[in-house]
């Protein structure tokens, strides 16, 4: 690795150490060179290492273990795909959420069970609808009835692919809560659980399309204005 410029040191220090571990200078589950080594080695204060680490750490990236030292956890840039898809249209983002959406629910239909019912319409009630003031917490509150269809489902990777996309996931609802895009109603909302609660995945799966469509439709109109 080579010297770091004295700009933006502790990104540039990010991206230097991210750039060695995606080219598997360290395989999985070898140790980092130690602080010291590293400081030497990017010509920057240990301090600026340390932030480098705890940021390559939260993107999933290292590991450090109390009183061992850091050592590589993946090599594969977990970050570029969220990345990716925040580029994407809000059109792109809203349609492959349907696809998730759908898929969720018509599992949660096969696989619904009261209390799995009761809990969505108790989160349903919980979000209410919005009526102008604080709209990131009305998100939070929409947010969280969706993913718990997508919990409903019983399907661990679709779980954990719309967590993962829970912030694009988030943009996608509050863009309704403008004057340009259609947010869908309560009514709208409650239909998906009465859907569910039938246990038939073709009512569910038509219950989130005609939830979604009024939302697509409006973005076509606005992509050809």
């Amino acid at each position: 690795m080579q010297p770091l410029a004295k700009t933006n040191l502790a990104e540039t220090a990010i991206k230097a150490i991210r750039a060695e571990i995606l080219a598997k200078r360290w395989a999985i589950g070898d140790k980092l060179p130690n602080e010291a080594t590293l400081s030497a080695m990017l010509s920057v204060s240990r301090g600026t290492i340390r932030e480098a680490v705890r940021v390559l750490v939260s993107q999933g990236l290292l590991e450090t273990r109390q009183g061992s030292g850091t050592y590589v956890l993946s090599t594969t840039d977990a970050v570029l795909p969220l990345t990716m898809a925040r580029r994407a249209s809000l059109r792109d983002l809203f349609e492959a959420r349907c696809a998730l959406d759908v898929e969720a629910a018509r599992l949660a239909a096969l696989r619904q069970a009261p209390d799995t019912v009761a809990v969505l319409r108790g989160l349903l009630a919980q979000r209410g609808n919005f009526e102008g003031g604080d709209k990131s917490a009305f998100v939070k509150r929409d947010l969280a009835f969706h993913q718990a269809i997508i919990a409903a489902s019983g399907n661990r990777a679709m779980i954990e692919i719309y967590a993962f996309f829970s912030t694009s996931i988030a943009e996608t609802i509050e863009a309704t809560l403008g004057e340009d895009i259609p947010e869908p109603d309560m009514q709208a909302h409650t239909d998906i659980v009465d859907a569910i609660a039938t246990g038939d995945p073709d009512k569910a799966d038509a219950a989130v399309r005609r939830f979604m469509a009024p939302v697509i439709s409006a973005l076509d109109r606005m992509l050809l204005s």
